[in-house]
């Protein structure tokens, strides 16, 4: 089965200071998305697509989807302002994209089957590219004529950064394993999060790492209008992935599965994750999990 893993890449990471998703911290100068792609390309996806603004095309094409080429078909997705939909009025004002439903949206027309999307910016782990591979391959049953996506659920406590807070999708799990929404969480921080408080670190969270039909984009679509009607003025205003997908289930017209997944994720959020991040990944290679060269 043909399957594309889309990549949400037109961030610039406010927070880290430039443009992250170009920053080696591998072994021999890997990026973390090389470590996405490898697992994958492994895992049984067939082709790759990146969301990116146009501005640095040249810079992604030459640096990031080159390497990749060799392995599987590439295609760049340009999210921009301008992508709108059909009836929608144009916001000149607006400086930067809606947010990563926006990005999804924008890969209508580049992507035809089954696909999981992703951020570009994070380590997410072998054992979550399975799962989501094994759930295109055999999506669970759903009523009739409700789409049927899945989402690589995290251990909250395998997420946090050690030099900061962040942000989390807080999931709500039915006892049959669908997803019954996942509301954001700012402002969680690893002193914070134990026995005894709030939150234990047990909890189920979403990484925005999840698999799709291509039906989705038309829910999208419709949504992303009424979004830009209702808030398209508010120049703070960010068109969410898990918001967009919580409004289709509550409306019933899509069911999301959640798979667990035992991968631990790590990312760089701040400049000082960045060395635990380069240690963590130079032990993975030392336990022969990776090759000394992904590409």
């Amino acid at each position: 089965m043909e399957s594309t893993l889309l990549v949400l890449a037109a961030g610039l990471g406010a927070r880290y200071g430039g443009l992250k998703q170009l920053d080696p911290v591998g072994p021999n100068g890997e990026i973390l998305l090389d470590y996405a792609v490898f697992d994958a390309l492994r895992a049984g996806f067939t082709r790759l697509a990146f969301v990116i603004r146009r501005e640095f095309e040249a810079e992604f094409a030459a640096r990031v989807a080159a390497k990749y080429s060799a392995r599987a078909p590439v295609d760049l997705v340009f999210q921009s302002t301008a992508a709108l939909p059909a009836g929608s009025l144009a916001r000149p004002a607006r400086e930067k994209p809606w947010g990563t439903g926006h990005a999804v949206w924008c890969a209508r027309d580049q992507v035809a089957g089954p696909f999981a999307t992703i951020g570009a910016d994070d380590f997410f782990g072998r054992d979550a590219f399975v799962q989501l591979a094994d759930f295109l391959r055999a999506p669970a049953v759903a009523p009739v004529g409700v789409p049927r996506y899945a989402m690589a659920g995290y251990r909250l406590g395998h997420t946090l950064s050690e030099h900061g807070a962040v942000a989390r999708g807080l999931c709500e799990v039915r006892a049959d394993g669908r997803l019954e929404r996942v509301t954001e969480r700012t402002n969680l921080r690893s002193e914070e999060i134990g026995p005894g408080r709030e939150l234990t670190g047990d909890e189920t969270v979403s990484m925005n790492c999840w698999a799709f039909t291509p039906e989705i984009f038309a829910a999208l679509d419709g949504q992303f209008a009424a979004f830009l009607r209702d808030r398209g003025d508010d120049p703070k205003a960010e068109f969410y992935l898990p918001e967009a997908v919580s409004q289709q289930i509550a409306r019933g017209t899509a069911e999301v599965w959640v798979r667990p997944t035992a991968a631990n994720w790590f990312g760089v959020t701040y400049r000082e994750d960045k060395p635990r991040v380069q240690a963590r990944l130079a032990e993975l290679a030392r336990r022969g999990e990776y090759p000394t060269r992904l590409f």
